[in-house]
């Protein structure tokens, strides 16, 4: 039966960040494998770094030991984790068994006594971590073993997903063989950041940092135009099969004329098209592309949100963005939601990016905020 650790996600994260962005394996559980200090260096030993987590009833305790269980004298960094509060005191170095054993003399800083479910603090310790008492009683103690969130092994995983990845890309044929590149068009609001996606997705196949897509802080944003972008595959210079469509942001009374949004979609608007969002739109003078083709439509609406900032959107947002679902769905369009900035989220680590479906920090603003809701489950459920 797998052995399950009694911190939440949240204290695993903040442990995880404490440590800088490191991964925890349980080996220990005293109320499995028996509060006995034989029990726990059988299993621990020679284990690498370990985090050995005391949990009482208000608190964790949390000792950072640099080396292998039985390796010498032990340098151990503690930890004291509270609601709103974190302390830390180093603590050492000393034999390992003395730190395991009960202290009458007070000679060690911080010692455990597995069987009495006791931990004691010298009166430096105690002032040092913020302690009421010279001891804690807890419920159970666990020790992990402590590895870097992105080993070599890890990193090699990394790399090989990217380049299947990659592959799939490239190699991809739009269904049927209707069109030769789809055209994906990026909606979302002014800030949320299309034109960098762009800039970011164009350095991927390049094979170096690009910035064709003007970006900048403007707050009415920096495209002004219609763009259509094709992008070349470094390895052999050909075109991918998908074409990345840009336009103005959307925001409450400037941005992207909400009347535009049908031509965009039908593909009556050509490359460079200039935006006024001013003035009203000419109709039929040139400006629209008059009998379009299939090749021409928009096949694929992305709607682009800054994740940090997407629960802060306005009512008049929101319901800018409900309308153009609904034309979406009139005009027989997918529809998918991209978000920027989730490297940004907090307690997000380096780790969470592999798998970002699986990533909880996204899962927690997406589904944690009504607007998020709102916005998401309306696209989703389509």
């Amino acid at each position: 039966m797998a052995v399950a650790t009694r911190l939440t996600w949240m204290q695993e994260k903040k442990l995880q960040n404490y440590f800088g962005e490191k991964q925890f394996s349980l080996l220990y559980k005293a109320s499995v494998h028996g509060f006995s200090t034989n029990s726990l260096l059988q299993i621990c030993s020679r284990q690498g770094p370990t985090l050995t987590v005391i949990y009482s009833k208000d608190r964790i305790v949390a000792a950072y030991m640099h080396k292998n269980y039985g390796e010498g004298n032990y340098l151990i960094t503690v930890f004291v984790f509270q609601e709103t509060t974190t302390t830390e005191c180093k603590v050492g170095p000393f034999k390992l068994l003395m730190s395991f054993d009960k202290d009458p003399g007070g000679n060690l800083e911080v010692s455990m006594h597995l069987k009495e479910k006791t931990m004691y603090f010298s009166v430096k310790a105690k002032k040092t971590l913020g302690l009421l008492q010279n001891y804690i009683s807890f419920q159970d103690c666990e020790v992990f073993r402590c590895e870097d969130l992105l080993d070599e092994r890890r990193m090699n995983g990394i790399t090989v997903l990217k380049e299947n990845l990659l592959c799939a890309i490239r190699s991809y044929i739009p269904y049927g063989g209707l069109v030769h590149k789809i055209r994906i068009l990026l909606l979302g609001p002014v800030g949320a950041g299309k034109s960098s996606f762009f800039n970011s997705v164009r350095s991927i196949f390049r094979g170096h940092v690009t910035n064709q897509a003007l970006v900048g802080s403007n707050p009415t944003g920096t495209s002004e135009k219609y763009r259509a972008y094709f992008i070349k595959d470094g390895k052999d210079n050909n075109t991918l099969p998908f074409i990345l469509c840009d336009s103005m942001g959307l925001s409450e009374k400037e941005g992207l004329d909400m009347d535009d949004i049908p031509y965009i979609l039908e593909g009556h608007f050509p490359d460079r098209y200039q935006f006024n969002s001013l003035k009203l739109r000419p109709k039929g003078i040139g400006n629209h592309t008059g009998c379009p083709l299939l090749k021409d439509r928009i096949h694929c609406v992305a709607f682009v949100f800054n994740a940090n900032s997407v629960g802060e959107l306005s009512h008049e947002m929101v319901e800018k963005i409900k309308k153009i679902q609904r034309e979406l769905i009139k005009s027989d369009v997918v529809h998918v939601v991209l978000l920027t900035h989730v490297d940004t989220l907090d307690l997000i680590t380096k780790g969470d990016l592999i798998d970002i479906y699986k990533c909880v920090p996204v899962k927690l603003k997406v589904m944690g905020d009504a607007i998020c809701k709102h916005i998401f489950w309306g696209i989703m459920s389509l």
